[in-house]
């Protein structure tokens, strides 16, 4: 198959770019090894020929696909275990006191992978809360961009040394084992997330209510620094006052491009 052209990966990027808010301009030798199998497999016969057949496929789905196989679904339970334990430990108990009446919380996982940062989250949720869970309505929102990563998260089946990070008594009372390979995650626990498919970069957010924290961790790292701003911004607007922003680790947040309070290294708070 021959190289992409100059045009082509210029016309990609900004394909990429304008609806899924990925900048990929730095990445070319990513975006052939994530393609070029794949176009060979389906049958085209040069990038050329992909590359008409995404633009010119009104259903979207075309696009998607691309999406899927250039974005990174990489993640694990427990990731960055410091956010766990400030949210059982700080997060948890202030808005246990602070929504005290209505027994509403309300968490969202933005690019939520392949499921394993909500349901970490809602286990964290069910341990700090004990006998007491059955009071507070506390449904978790997962979306993601990737259709396949979402398939993964909603079968909710993983291997076993991936749980290995856990204690034994999350792995005993979170997960059914299926056999010596793979668990699968507890009913308890999958009711409490809710999965969709969505496009952080919609400039609309269709969200009824506002949020009291919102997981976004190693998601920015592929946006430029107006679009990461617009997020944030967006992520703002949306989150109740009180609440708490995490990202990831190696991500920051301008102080003079947010209202958002620093907290502590990857966790900020909306006054």
């Amino acid at each position: 198959m021959e190289l992409i052209s100059d045009r082509e990966f210029s016309e990609l990027v900004q394909f990429i770019k304008r609806y899924y808010g990925i900048n990929l301009a730095q990445k070319r030798t990513l975006v052939i090894g994530r393609l070029h199998n794949y176009i060979l497999q389906s049958g085209f016969g040069s990038f050329a020929d992909y590359w008409q057949h995404v633009i010119a496929d009104r259903s979207g789905d075309a696009g998607t696909v691309l999406v899927n196989k250039l974005t990174t679904n990489h993640t694990y339970f427990l990731r960055e275990p410091k956010h766990f334990e400030f949210l059982q430990q700080e997060i948890l108990p202030y808005l246990a006191e602070k929504e005290a009446g209505a027994k509403d919380l309300r968490i969202w996982s933005a690019g939520c992978s392949t499921g394993e940062e909500p349901y970490t989250v809602a286990m964290a949720v069910d341990s700090y809360f004990g006998a007491e869970k059955w009071r507070w309505d506390t449904k978790i929102l997962a979306t993601d961009i990737s259709v396949h990563a979402l398939e993964k998260a909603q079968n909710a089946t993983y291997a076993n040394h991936q749980l290995e990070c856990m204690s034994r008594e999350w792995r005993t009372r979170y997960f059914r084992k299926l056999d010596e390979a793979t668990s699968m995650v507890a009913d308890k626990i999958r009711n409490e997330v809710i999965f969709r498919r969505f496009n952080l970069m919609n400039q609309t957010f269709p969200f009824k209510k506002k949020f009291h924290l919102i997981f976004c961790r190693n998601v920015m790292i592929y946006f430029d620094a107006e679009t990461k701003k617009e997020l944030i911004n967006r992520f703002y607007d949306h989150m109740e006052s009180g609440g708490y922003l995490l990202i990831g680790h190696s991500e920051s947040i301008n102080r003079n491009e947010s209202h958002y309070k620093f907290i502590m290294p990857a966790v900020y708070r909306k006054g």
